[in-house]
């Protein structure tokens, strides 16, 4: 384990489309390092490793044995990523999980109170917070710039087409994808929603499958939502919508609004400041977007590059990554309540983690 400060060793278990934004992140991050690659295919695994000129383990117990990795980055389906973690815990690895931390909230602190009896981190990854627009997006609510926060809302009317659901056998099962449009494509969007506006109280939902075959579940959900602070809120995701449009966060406030979608500010108003000040807000951070509305590819890899960085950086100071433990559960909290209340017809509120 890497005690000096010196590059961290980072072995990568998955082989999957995910990994190759691990691959791109850890290579340009200060302090990583790629060391190798372990999947349960043992072809893609070789591939993985064959371009990036690492070593292709054929299992996971070998790459977390191996003294040069220090940082295990869990690229699994998303139901399949306790045990690795596990492993990598019990070896004495830092673990750096791709979103959801699990499939549900006891699977998923089952891996957080795993790594603090052994003393190692555990970071979810949520690269939308390192996006500058959101990140701005955070500070201004709560340094109060948008007043008492009334309304959140987080919108992601996508597109998926059957081939995506077919591509693989996981794809859409309750077992391994934990859930559809929800907890695979807006979770992060909700992941920002409770960022800015804070804990859900209570939620009331409605869940379908209206435009795939094959899957177990939700390629369209429409969820009403009420924080712990009175404020309230929607929340849309889906995989349905042809032809797919932008990801759109919306929060308002007794004394602004702000939307950003696909992680650009689009729209920013606050009654005490001129135009001049909102134009260099929009100047700072608007721009041009990179989304996956339509193709899960197209998604920029920069903000995984940003939370590798602050991973490490905080593994290097000896302090907590803004993302770690518990910062993992939550959306996975808020999803079980939604599942719950669209199924039962009833509102829920979601379990605080423990």
């Amino acid at each position: 384990m890497n005690t000096a400060g010196d590059e961290y060793g980072v072995g990568i278990v998955g082989a999957g489309n995910i990994a190759a934004a691990h691959v791109d992140a850890i290579g340009r991050t200060v302090g990583a390092h790629l060391v190798g690659v372990a999947s349960r295919s043992p072809a893609g695994a070789a591939a993985l490793a064959a371009k990036h000129g690492v070593r292709a383990f054929d299992s996971v117990a070998a790459l977390v044995a191996d003294p040069a990795v220090d940082v295990v980055a869990v690229c699994t389906p998303s139901g399949a990523h306790l045990e690795p973690a596990l492993q990598a815990v019990a070896a004495g690895k830092h673990v750096i999980v791709e979103k959801p931390l699990e499939v549900s909230v006891a699977r998923a602190e089952e891996i957080v109170a795993a790594a603090e009896r052994a003393g190692v981190a555990v970071a979810t990854i949520f690269m939308s917070r390192f996006a500058d627009a959101n990140a701005f997006l955070h500070r201004a609510a709560a340094e109060g710039r948008l007043g008492r926060l009334v309304q959140g809302n987080a919108y992601v009317p996508w597109y998926r087409d059957q081939a995506y659901y077919d591509s693989g056998a996981w794809r859409g099962t309750k077992a391994l994808d934990g859930g559809g449009a929800l907890m695979n494509q807006a979770i992060h969007q909700l992941d920002l929603l409770l960022w800015v506006m804070g804990p859900v109280a209570e939620v009331v939902a409605y869940a379908a499958t209206l435009a795939h075959e094959r899957i177990e579940v939700e390629d369209t959900l429409v969820a009403s939502l009420r924080f712990e602070s009175g404020a309230l809120g929607q929340l849309s995701a889906a995989t349905s919508l042809w032809p797919g449009r932008a990801k759109t966060l919306e929060v308002y406030g007794t004394d602004g609004l702000a939307v950003v979608s696909d992680d650009v500010l689009v729209e920013w108003r606050n009654r005490h400041d001129d135009d001049a000040e909102r134009s260099r807000v929009l100047a700072a951070y608007g721009g041009s977007a990179t989304g996956g509305s339509s193709d899960p590819m197209a998604i920029s890899f920069e903000n995984h590059r940003r939370q590798y960085q602050e991973f490490v950086d905080s593994l290097r100071a000896g302090r907590p990554s803004g993302l770690g433990g518990r910062a993992g559960i939550e959306a996975v909290a808020v999803i079980e309540a939604v599942y719950r209340a669209a199924a039962e017809g009833r509102p829920v509120r979601p379990v605080r983690p423990t």
